[in-house]
């Protein structure tokens, strides 16, 4: 024992500062520490910038769209909307049920520019409607919407490829032409632009267009039905459980879908990503283990009198195996410390600062988020000691197994 530290520790603190003649094995413990602090914190910010990518457009998708529609068996779309739509507000966890109507189209505006969309009829005398709607308005009133006249209100990004503003008129043309005298014709409306609004993700921006739902089924020539019932949660992430309360309290020819499964490519594909990098960046952790193996074995080599002595005046195979097993461990917790320190006032500043910016026509998003989990903390700092503690086991096990005779007879 000295200075309270058992002499296991003591001897181990006191071999990682070499000196002298033996300078070049502090090159060993710095290029140890150095890769366990860069792999810690590489893959920190590694696995937040997945975690934080995926949440984000994960947050966009439950904020843009409902979290499930109801649709009719049948492809013709949906009759008595009204009491679907009243008997799924009773459903524990609904929060709004609203009929729409949704319906390819292609946008004119009056340079003559055209961009293929969606029109989305939406029932305005629903106060959750109205409520989305307000939140998402950048421009214009949606009081001119609900006015009566034949108006729509487009994503930023689609009034932006048209060239319109609010006040300016725009054609819409629906695949789904009519029949007239002259044969099938498409069927084409003129709308005025009572507002424009933003969702927060470019495919949903540049393409959608909201109608008052009556004037959506005009377009869409639905005379007595719309194409569903759109559901929005008190908890988006219990879509499972209540699409089958859904399920069980409708019966007949429904059936149902939930964003989970609108967007499940998406997100496996992400979640993949995230698997592969966490892989790939493990390899940094791998070449600092190999690094502080062959510290300990030149370690032991360099040592192999002191150990000798120590056996001889009766130190243990354990003690010494704790001596070197020290060394290799205060490596890697040093460099693990450190690297999650240096990880996690990496995520701090993007988070709070928006260094990286993305491009959301690109990303859907227009910054880099980064969220760290507590699991994945603990997957990456129990993983890094793992591999600290397997490449440090095998040399102090073999610096403990030295027989003191055979030691100090080539000494």
């Amino acid at each position: 024992m000295r200075r309270g530290l058992p002499f296991e520790l003591f001897l181990g603190f006191r071999y990682l500062r070499a000196r002298g003649a033996r300078t070049n094995l502090s090159l060993f413990v710095w290029i140890g520490v150095g890769g366990v602090f860069l792999g810690v914190a590489a893959l920190i910010v590694v696995l937040a910038v997945m975690t934080g990518f995926q949440d984000g457009i994960r947050d966009k998708i439950i904020a843009a769209n409902p979290h499930l529609l109801v649709f009719q068996s049948g492809g013709q779309g949906m009759t008595g909307a009204e009491e679907v739509a009243r008997r799924l507000r009773g459903v524990a966890g609904v929060r709004s049920a609203t009929p729409f109507v949704l319906q390819q189209a292609l946008f004119t505006g009056p340079s003559g520019g055209a961009h293929g969309g969606v029109v989305r009829g939406v029932d305005l005398g629903s106060p959750a409607v109205l409520a989305d709607l307000r939140a998402q308005m950048r421009s214009g009133s949606v009081a001119t919407l609900a006015g009566g006249e034949p108006a729509m209100l487009l994503g930023t990004e689609l009034a932006r490829m048209l060239g319109v503003i609010p006040g300016d008129s725009v054609t819409v043309i629906s695949p789904q032409g009519a029949l007239t005298a002259v044969g099938m014709v498409p069927r084409m409306r003129r709308y005025v632009v009572a507002g424009t609004f933003e969702l927060g993700m470019f495919e949903y921006d540049s393409s959608i267009a909201y109608l008052p739902l009556g004037m959506a089924r005009e377009f869409a020539g639905l005379e007595i039905g719309v194409t569903g019932v759109e559901v929005k949660l008190t908890d988006p992430f219990e879509a499972k459980r209540v699409g089958r309360a859904i399920g069980a309290a409708l019966g007949g020819p429904y059936w149902i879908r939930d964003w989970m499964d609108m967007n499940r490519n998406l997100f496996a594909a992400l979640q993949l990503e995230k698997l592969a990098l966490f892989v790939i960046v493990t390899i940094i952790v791998l070449v600092a283990a190999f690094a502080i193996i062959g510290h300990l074995v030149l370690l032991v080599a360099e040592k192999r009198k002191e150990i000798g002595v120590l056996k001889a005046i009766g130190a243990s195979a354990a003690s010494i195996t704790a001596v070197f097993f020290t060394v290799g461990m205060t490596i890697g917790v040093v460099g693990t410390a450190a690297g999650s320190v240096v990880g996690l006032a990496l995520i701090w500043a993007q988070n709070t600062y928006k260094i990286i910016r993305l491009a959301g026509d690109v990303y859907q998003i227009d910054y880099l988020p980064m969220k760290l989990t507590f699991g994945d903390f603990v997957l990456v700092t129990t993983a890094t000691l793992l591999l600290a503690f397997l490449a440090t086991i095998i040399p102090a096990r073999k610096a403990g197994a030295l027989v003191p005779v055979d030691v100090l007879r080539y000494e």
